[in-house]
């Protein structure tokens, strides 16, 4: 019985895994389009991120589950390499990896998918009635303004949510130690058949949070942070990225 329930629920997180790659796929190839003010975008927030964290980023104990999340979650980076990996192997990923590895790969893409929708949305905001894409400014000012006309806290709630459930996730993990073993061991196979940042990723997210020894205060400093700049910024309060404690 719970060998099917396993089963049923990783065929559900695949076809929700499927739906979202194809949609950021999209994503993504409108922002090549319309050139680069999502890399000025991205490049501005991961600024604002290091200055939000600098004391988790400083931190021996959450120091590198910090960089996981500013590096592969919450950051810049572009994911079309991982993604496609993810794509290319998701009918054996899912009939070979444990439930819960799946639901955090799961929600990793789901959040993937999420930030490419605000940031282009944000994008078009920033640009409308400015000068061409490669004269598009950003400040915070500009940032908080873009912010509120998007009118989209739903999301930006969720977000948020993601980032939390993806850490819990991988909490949970961290605590299993075959985990471990399996990725070790995983390691070069994946990089010879071709899926090196699809196992990179996991392994950066899975030793990041064995080592912190627990994720609770992390995962609450960051959630309790990012819902207070976003509720001043919809409150359009003055320097919403000051004062996060």
């Amino acid at each position: 019985m719970v060998a099917l329930f396993h089963s049923r629920a990783k065929a559900e997180i695949a076809e929700a895994i499927r739906a979202d790659l194809a949609r950021v796929k999209r994503l993504r190839a409108d922002a090549r389009r319309a050139g680069d003010d999502r890399l000025r975008l991205r490049g501005w927030q991961a600024g604002r991120l290091a200055e939000t964290y600098p004391d988790l980023l400083q931190s021996e104990r959450y120091g590198r589950a910090a960089r996981f999340f500013l590096e592969d979650l919450y950051g810049p980076k572009d994911f079309a390499e991982r993604d496609d990996e993810v794509a290319r192997i998701l009918p054996t990923m899912t009939r070979l990896l444990p439930l819960g590895a799946v639901r955090t790969l799961g929600l990793a893409v789901e959040l993937d998918c999420l930030s490419e929708a605000l940031d282009a949305e944000m994008v078009a905001t920033l640009r409308r009635g400015d000068a061409p894409a490669a004269e598009l400014g950003i400040d915070a000012k500009r940032y908080a303004d873009a912010y509120r006309s998007c009118a989209n806290r739903a999301a930006r709630e969720r977000q948020i949510a993601l980032v939390r459930e993806i850490g819990e996730a991988l909490d949970a993990l961290a605590r299993k130690p075959l985990v471990a073993k399996a990725l070790e061991m995983m390691r070069g196979p994946a990089h010879l058949a071709g899926l090196g940042e699809l196992h990179a990723f996991l392994e950066r997210g899975f030793f990041a949070f064995r080592d912190m020894r627990g994720a609770r205060e992390f995962l609450d400093t960051i959630e309790r942070r990012e819902r207070r700049i976003l509720d001043r910024l919809l409150a359009g309060a003055p320097e919403p990225f000051a004062a996060t404690e």
